[in-house]
């Protein structure tokens, strides 16, 4: 080991450097391994590998990458001590590698080869356990050609965890220290919390008071591949073989929903008066209904049966979680004290009926192991300190037992031999595209009276045309039916061609919509997006244009911030067809985005004050017809009025959104999109703002989008114009230019045409002038249109009609090249933007600016 590290003490002054000299304890057999980030004379990422009593080490420049195309650089370096494995801090200047280190991942290395055969000729594979290092990987020296430190190649290896570099960059996406994490797979034990009940009870307290809302989204759980590297952050609990219910209990007025909304009361009467009898605080409850077989398990099943046969009485609710409880809004109270609030409540309250749903402690690799052997479904996890929050989330994951999803029924065939009712079903999934694509069949987990059911229930849907996409063909005889009807599936694994095997039909789920099942793939719980542990699980949105840094910085009112923040709506706003889903990409529904403008209202509004605006109408949904309404009656929808029709006296009045409660009437009018004029109403007709439209054509790839942005900026710059970015939601990019309303609207399209013209002639390789699609293949339109009298932009923060639900989000020019697309952020994903909101534009209403210097500069001569 002396010999080992002879060159890196040579190298120190310990006496300065805080770098350990030497020491550490080995691994054993689990040798770790470390990637220390490095702000040295240049970025870079120290990869170190513990073998013989050291930590084998190489310089890899840009980091790791989970693309397999990619081959990093990787230099050999000296030897470190194993020691070094903890070492964070910053080397003082003069010292070699002066500059900041963090610990950017740890873990254990597992070699798929000898080691020190594979060390010595330049070939290691093996695999990673970290934080954000997983799966197969190689290193691989090259030949030498006399340098003094040998050049080797860190390459991902293809297997389950691979990702292209345009869709993931882990260094980029999770750039901070692991430092405080535990050791992976560690089998720490959880310290149990100091006087919970207590620290839950002042939570209550301090929670805002607020009356019962009369709807409530569930919080939804994340498939995850593997349990948590850090369990003791965790709550984990039985997965339930059931339906999920939610309970509204307001005094004598207890109602069943169940996830998508729907009132089920009438169906569930006897847990009903379960729940009056106990005479519960007012609020809302959350958990999951099933029925119990003969051994004590939950079986999907029975609690089918229930139904079917109108005989509920068997029905057990396990309580998990109180969003609402006795007059207080506890969705921001972290996780393990609300459940200490609902542990009180049930402990006094509870019955054989309803119960609270256990908590377990134990390690969640031997709790999945536990359920399966026990034939539960497997296990729920949950972090203690996150909020409740209305969407899938990433902090709550489900780890199951094997795989088992929804699928919609496309049609079946004729049984065989003595079998009666139907062979089997054929499944499918919905793709991206929002097509049906068929997933193969499932032929056995009936009965008779089940099979005799199917058969009743589908000659009722028979149709003529097959309801799969034509993209596989389906080689058994089948008889078609509407897909309407959703079943639940266990199956052993996914065929290459996309089917599943070894299937057995669990039961019909009446409590999913058709539209929003896909096939369910297991994310990788490091990507996933939450809160840092002891923290809110989101801070307050900045919500302010214009205004300076710190004021925007300033945090608002707990009361004021909760209901925009969860996207509540008011008792007075009546939605039609709530779970209609508009978008069958990401299964959507109407409720949904209804509820997506009223978590982004207070935001969107900055962008919306007095602006004449455009309504894109969706009635059908993404990829159905669509109506473009610039003039509408605004009597029966309450916060869109009606700008002085003196402004534009040729037509009727213009529209404007005038409070948030206009965006939440749009919604309800089926309005996905909402675009706004470059002017307001008290100048009308001179506009304040320049829009450059940045729209590529066939065959342009996203790198060359996002330099055509920079280009822009660059002459923009020139002519000593402010320039703010804004994703569009869609393909392109949108580069904004605050304006003194000092020109008509000739003069400002006519000068934004002439630097689009400008900028096209200098680049016509990059650039088209004219907007036809014949005209710019390979190129990007910068649309000057928007520009016009009466033209109209999506605005900021709006929904865009394309599969995804894309939004459109002020971003700063230095996060350009991080952004993936056009639609970065969608309505599904807009949680991860909340905390910037509007600050990428702080200083936007004080950078405006007369064009009346660029007009000079240029050699533009105005109109008027």
């Amino acid at each position: 080991m002396s010999d080992s590290l002879k060159t890196y003490k040579a190298k120190r002054n310990f006496d300065v450097t805080p770098e350990p000299a030497e020491g550490g304890e080995e691994g054993g057999e689990n040798l770790s391994f470390v990637i220390q980030k490095h702000w040295a004379s240049r970025l870079h990422y120290d990869f170190r590998l513990e073998l013989d009593g050291a930590m084998k080490s190489w310089a890899v420049p840009k980091g790791p990458s989970y693309d397999t195309h990619d081959k990093r650089m990787a230099v050999h370096v000296e030897d470190h001590p194993i020691s070094y494995n903890s070492f964070e801090g910053t080397i003082p200047e003069k010292q070699y590698g002066a500059g900041k280190v963090i610990i950017w991942d740890k873990g254990t290395w597992h070699p798929l080869v000898d080691p020190h055969k594979g060390y010595k000729a330049g070939s290691l594979k093996f695999e990673l356990r970290g934080h954000k290092m997983h799966g197969r990987w190689a290193l691989v020296r090259m030949k030498g050609r006399g340098e003094k430190q040998e050049a080797w190649l860190l390459i991902k290896e293809k297997d389950e965890y691979a990702r292209p570099a345009a869709e993931f960059s882990v260094v980029d996406e999770m750039p901070d220290s692991v430092k405080k994490l535990g050791m992976p797979k560690a089998a720490s034990q959880r310290s149990a919390s100091a006087k919970p009940a207590a620290k839950a009870a002042d939570a209550a307290e301090a929670a805002p008071a607020r009356e019962l809302p009369a709807t409530l989204s569930p919080e939804l759980a994340t498939l995850v591949d593997k349990p948590p590297s850090s369990p003791q952050d965790w709550l984990f609990e039985i997965k339930f073989d059931g339906y999920r219910i939610l309970a509204r209990v307001d005094g004598k007025d207890v109602q069943l929903f169940t996830r998508n909304g729907n009132d089920w009361t009438h169906k569930l009467k006897p847990l009903q008066a379960a729940l009056l009898k106990m005479k519960l605080p007012s609020g809302w409850y959350d958990g999951e209904i099933v029925v119990h077989d003969e051994t004590g398990r939950p079986d999907f099943g029975l609690l089918q049966q229930s139904f079917d046969n109108e005989k509920t009485e068997d029905i057990v609710y396990f309580v998990f979680d109180a969003p609402y409880l006795d007059g207080h809004d506890l969705r921001s109270v972290p996780l393990e004290q609300r459940r200490a609030l609902l542990s009180a409540v049930m402990t006094k309250h509870g019955t054989d009926t309803v119960r609270l749903s256990a908590q377990i402690d134990a390690l969640p690799e031997e709790m999945v192991a536990a359920a399966c052997k026990m034939g539960l479904e497997g296990i729920i996890g949950k972090r203690r300190d996150s909020a409740y929050t209305s969407r899938r989330s990433g902090d709550w994951i489900k780890l199951k037992c094997g795989q088992r999803q929804e699928f919609v029924i496309g049609g079946y065939t004729d049984p065989q031999g003595s079998r009666t009712g139907i062979g089997s079903l054929l499944l499918g999934t919905h793709g991206k595209d929002g097509k049906l694509h068929y997933a193969g069949n499932v032929g056995s987990g009936f009965n008779q009276a089940s099979l005799a059911a199917l058969r009743a229930s589908l000659e009722k849907l028979a149709v003529d045309e097959n309801p799969f996409a034509s993209t596989r063909a389906i080689a058994k005889k089948a008889h078609w039916v509407k897909p309407t009807l959703v079943a639940e599936v266990s199956f052993g694994e996914w065929t290459r061609s996309g089917s599943v095997r070894h299937a057995v039909f669990q039961g019909l789920r009446k409590d999913k919509l058709p539209r929003m099942i896909m096939r369910e793939q297991p994310a990788h719980l490091e990507d996933l997006a939450h809160a840092e542990p002891g923290k809110p699980a989101r801070k307050t949105a900045r919500n302010r244009v214009g205004a300076s840094a710190k004021a925007s910085a300033k945090p608002r009112e707990a009361d004021a911030a909760t209901p925009a923040l969860h996207g509540t709506l008011p008792d007075t706003l009546k939605v039609t067809n709530p779970d209609r889903v508009i978008d069958a990409e990401s299964g959507t529904t109407k409720i949904a985005l209804v509820r997506y403008y009223a978590l982004v209202g207070e935001l969107m509004m900055e962008h919306l004050k007095e602006r004449p605006v455009s309504l894109v109408r969706a009635p059908a949904g993404v990829g159905g017809e669509l109506f473009f309404q610039k003039h509408a009656d605004v009597a029966k929808m309450p916060g869109l009025k009606h700008l002085d029709q003196a402004l534009d006296p040729d037509h009727p009045p213009m529209l404007a959104v005038g409070s948030v409660e206009g965006l939440l009437s749009a919604a309800q009018w089926n309005v996905v999109e909402i675009h706004t004029q470059n002017a307001v109403a008290r100048s009308y007709e001179k506009p304040n703002r320049m829009i450059f439209d940045l729209d590529p054509g066939k065959g342009v790839e996203w790198p060359a989008i996002q330099e055509a942005a920079e280009l822009v900026h660059a002459f923009l710059a020139e002519l000593g114009l402010p320039a703010f970015l804004k994703t569009s939601g869609g393909k392109g990019l949108h580069v904004v230019v605050p304006i003194k309303p000092a020109y008509g609207w000739d003069t400002v399209k006519a000068f934004s045409q002439a630097i689009v013209e400008h900028v096209a002639g200098a680049l016509p390789d990059r650039f088209s002038f004219k907007s036809g699609p014949k005209n710019r293949v390979g190129k990007i339109y910068i649309d000057y249109l928007r520009n016009g009298r009466g033209a109209t932009t999506v605005c900021a923060w709006s929904a865009r009609t394309r599969p995804g639900l894309g939004i459109s989000v002020p971003v700063r020019w230095d996060e350009l090249p991080k952004l993936k697309g056009g639609d970065h952020w969608t309505v599904a994903t807009v949680h991860q933007r909340l905390d910037e909101g509007n600050a990428p534009w702080d200083d936007y209403a004080s950078s405006a600016k007369s064009i009346t210097a660029a007009m000079k500069q240029f050699g533009f001569k105005p109109e008027d």
